[in-house]
């Protein structure tokens, strides 16, 4: 069984929050993709409102599904660090990546210090 360092474990949430409860950095990333909305960038964005079939009993929903402006598909994974991005996570995106003609996304705060917003890395 994989055994978390301590390190690891302080950045990780206190808890699940429930089903379509909002952690304070996907509220945070709402509010972004609420303002990209507002100036045209996307038409719509869902959270948790896709859920993708890998393979029997394994499936992937994402936090947050959107349709860019010009139509195109975003499926958006937002994370609080690249520190606590897991490898499971990570592959199940790159298998949807691999079946879905979607573009897959990891999003992560960017730091005050560093401007703020977000880094975005495509899968």
């Amino acid at each position: 069984m994989f055994k978390q360092s301590a390190s690891m474990k302080r950045l990780q949430p206190l808890g699940r929050k429930k089903q379509g409860e909002l952690n304070k950095t996907e509220q945070a990333y709402a509010n972004y993709l609420a303002d990209r909305k507002y100036r045209g960038e996307i038409e719509w964005y869902q959270f948790e409102g896709i859920k993708l079939r890998l393979a029997d009993k394994t499936f992937l929903t994402v936090d947050f599904a959107l349709m860019r402006a010009d139509g195109v598909l975003e499926m958006v994974d937002v994370k609080g660090s690249k520190a606590i991005v897991m490898d499971d996570a990570k592959a199940k995106l790159k298998i949807a990546a691999a079946i879905y003609p979607f573009i897959f996304k990891l999003a992560f705060p960017k730091a005050k210090k560093d401007g703020g917003g977000w880094l975005e890395e495509e899968i």
